[in-house]
């Protein structure tokens, strides 16, 4: 979903960083024709950044890899830049500050100090881009419900969401993911949007894999935002019938287990723009009497969920933050200026809404704190 005063902030410090880097370049050489090449990288740079926006992604006419491609790279540029500028604003300072006072020795450990303080940023990027964006990881998490039928008490439900099977996702690494979920053995599987991220990604391969899952009531999914940017819904829910798993578009499936009914709905991602018009008609799809379950890509919407008498939400799209920093007790990562519902599970009066952090990402291939997961949620009796 889109967040305009938090891109257009973003793109005011980032032209602020690089106008600092050229000013820093220009002051360092006298060179001529430094001036142009600063001037066609700062272009080049602006044109790449426009590949981090969703839409722009995926509906671009040259191939996706090379736009994901484009965009990462200057996504990850500002961010470590950035990072570094700070460090070395703040170190200047401290140095400023203890001149007169600290030992020669003492100020050529505070200097050794400052430089790998300003490699930081750039060993932060690559952990998470090589290491933590494909450390999948099973999450146990069980979801007390009031009123939860004893045949459903127990019940497992096996979630995966944002796979974003594209440039920096392959075939391959997903696979992992899939064999990682096929020891789990769930009575459920549910699929909650963003197969791929552009036109071009490998949607029938992504399919492929996800025909792979077992659950003893089978495999379910919504659509996410990704699915609709590149105009894929359609084909998406007929390639996926085809191998056994059904996308749920406005559309309510009843389960039943023993003597309990557990009845799981499904709606096409909504958007933050529509929030005036959350779940709209979408209470026509509760079942009286029975467990309901909502699968909604955007987690946005829980409070209305909540509300039409839905017990459980299953969502996705935040990847958690997909970078994400602990300070204070407290997480700081760009989704939470989407929604308050970032990562986990949450509670308004009797209801519960679980939020994964998903499989693949977006725009920087990197995960920071927020690592690949696939949830294996266990329903309990409150």
């Amino acid at each position: 979903m889109a967040n305009y005063p938090l891109d257009l902030t973003l793109i005011v410090i980032f032209a602020l960083v690089q106008w600092r880097v050229t000013r820093l370049i220009l002051a360092a050489t006298s060179q001529r024709w430094i001036r142009p090449a600063l001037f066609l990288f700062a272009a080049f740079l602006a044109v790449s950044y426009a590949f981090t926006f969703s839409v722009v992604l995926a509906r671009i006419r040259i191939s996706t890899r090379i736009g994901s491609i484009l965009g990462a790279g200057s996504l990850a540029y500002f961010l470590t830049v950035t990072g570094v500028l700070v460090i070395h604003r703040a170190l200047a300072w401290v140095r400023k500050l203890l001149h007169a006072d600290v030992h020669p020795g003492r100020r050529r450990l505070l200097n050794a100090a400052g430089g790998a303080l300003m490699a930081a940023p750039f060993a932060a990027v690559g952990y998470g881009a090589f290491i933590e964006r494909i450390d999948f990881r099973v999450r146990e998490v069980d979801i007390p419900l009031a009123g939860l039928p004893p045949d459903l008490d127990g019940l497992r439900i096996l979630q995966l969401s944002d796979i974003h099977l594209s440039a920096f996702l392959s075939e391959a690494e997903f696979a992992r993911a899939i064999d990682a979920a096929l020891h789990l053995h769930p009575h459920l599987a549910v699929i909650t949007g963003d197969l791929i991220s552009g036109h071009s990604d490998p949607l029938d391969a992504c399919i492929r894999q996800l025909a792979r899952l077992k659950a003893d009531a089978g495999v379910f999914g919504c659509m996410g935002n990704h699915e609709r940017y590149t105009g894929a819904e359609d084909y998406t829910a007929r390639q996926s019938a085809r191998v056994g798993i059904r996308f749920l578009r406005g559309q309510a499936q009843t389960l039943r287990f023993g003597d309990a009914v557990l009845n799981l709905a499904g709606l096409d991602f909504e958007s933050w723009r529509d929030r005036s018009r959350y779940l709209h008609d979408a209470g026509r799809l509760v079942v009286p009497g029975a467990t309901n379950i909502l699968l909604q890509h955007n987690p946005d919407v829980f409070p209305e969920a909540a509300r039409q008498g839905y017990h459980l939400l299953l969502a996705g799209h935040t990847h958690g933050g997909q970078v994400t920093v602990e300070i204070l007790d407290r997480s700081i990562n760009p989704a939470r200026f989407f929604t308050p519902y970032v990562y986990g599970l949450y509670r308004l009066g009797n209801a519960a809404a679980f939020v994964t952090r998903g499989i693949g990402t977006i725009g920087i291939p990197a995960r920071i704190g927020a690592p690949p997961e696939i949830s294996l949620l266990r329903l309990r009796k409150a």
